[in-house]
């Protein structure tokens, strides 16, 4: 079982998404802008620095407790867009998080990645004297290799494939889905609002709210 998340699933722990009703980018669509490869440091610690506030305050909700409980009896693997930690905190072990982890920075000179939750309003420094940022992929920037892989190995063993609280738009992870396909997964889509266009590679669709729908479909609390 492959399930791949999005934001959605983290709006129940007080984390906002990015896209559709409230996001981040909906209401400051410039934020996207300013989140691609080549920003400097500081640039991103004052769009970030914010973020890590309200991931201190963020507890795991209903959804990634379902998933977490799943994992203990059946072979789960939780490939995630978000980089909020949760899942992990709830218990999930078998975790890809394809755009990095905002509660690491990374060393843009040396590449060092440390733990690290405070909400920086400038960049820190290493200890090689290089600038820190925060361990996540920007727009434009590649999947960490291991990730990547990781993700792919999972989907070649998948015979069900859940998509949950994400948009489905956003390549590598939009392709996911066909990848569950071709290998017989049965295929389901989970989220607060209808795919806009509609992917055809999902045979079912579930709407409503992550940590309500999931702990029922999936019968666990």
């Amino acid at each position: 079982m492959v399930v791949l998340t999005g934001a959605g699933v983290s709006v129940a722990s007080g984390l906002r998404p990015y896209r559709g009703p409230g996001g981040l980018w909906t209401e400051q669509p410039e934020l996207a802008a300013r989140m691609t490869a080549g920003a400097a440091p500081d640039d991103l610690w004052r769009l970030f620095g914010p973020l890590r506030g309200e991931l201190a305050r963020a507890e795991p909700n209903a959804a990634h407790r379902a998933l977490a409980a799943l994992e203990a009896r059946v072979p789960l693997t939780v490939i995630t867009q978000n980089i909020d930690g949760l899942h992990q905190r709830a218990g999930s072990q078998s975790v890809v998080e394809l755009h990095g982890a905002l509660g690491r920075s990374r060393c843009v000179a040396c590449d060092r990645v440390t733990e690290d939750l405070v909400p920086h309003a400038t960049a820190p420094l290493c200890e090689c004297g290089g600038a820190l940022r925060p361990d996540v992929v920007l727009f434009e920037e590649p999947l960490p290799v291991d990730a990547e892989y990781a993700a792919k190995r999972a989907l070649r063993d998948c015979d069900l494939f859940l998509a949950i609280g994400t948009s489905g738009t956003v390549s590598p992870a939009s392709n996911f889905v066909r990848s569950a396909a071709y290998e017989g997964a049965h295929t389901v889509y989970i989220n607060l609002t209808p795919m806009e266009p509609p992917n055809p590679a999902f045979r079912q669709t579930v709407l409503g709210r992550a940590e309500e729908v999931l702990p029922a479909l999936l019968g666990v609390e």
